[in-house]
């Protein structure tokens, strides 16, 4: 599956960034984008919103006040499912993407992957 964490991080502390490495160790296709440089596991984070073909999810981690432009972006990329993970709930970009077609989960990306569930 090839899966976009927006809200990417190299420290180590972040759920995004353990979210990144779980979902590399499940087997995942990754691509990051986040807004300081750097990389995780060999995986530049870009910091723009770069158009990736064929994107199955995106897992965020960024709060609603960063996400001025996500639906946007996120229409460009045209993903499968959405996840909102804890602290990202944003109900306009829910019900946004949902009537395009998108489907939204809430819940978190790490659960997800422990329990077989993602």
């Amino acid at each position: 599956m090839r899966v976009l964490v927006y809200g990417a991080s190299t420290n180590p502390t972040r759920y995004a960034y353990l979210a990144t490495n779980l979902l590399l160790e499940k087997g995942h296709e990754v691509f990051l984008v986040g807004i300081k440089k750097g990389e995780v596991q060999g995986i530049e984070i870009q910091n723009n919103q770069p158009i990736i073909s064929e994107i199955d999810t995106v897992t965020l981690y960024v709060g609603q006040s960063h996400q001025q432009d996500l639906l946007a972006y996120l229409n460009q990329l045209n993903p499968k499912r959405v996840i909102f993970n804890p602290g990202t709930e944003n109900p306009a970009l829910m019900s946004a993407l949902h009537k395009q077609g998108i489907e939204v989960e809430e819940a978190c990306t790490l659960v997800m992957l422990h329990t077989g569930q993602f």
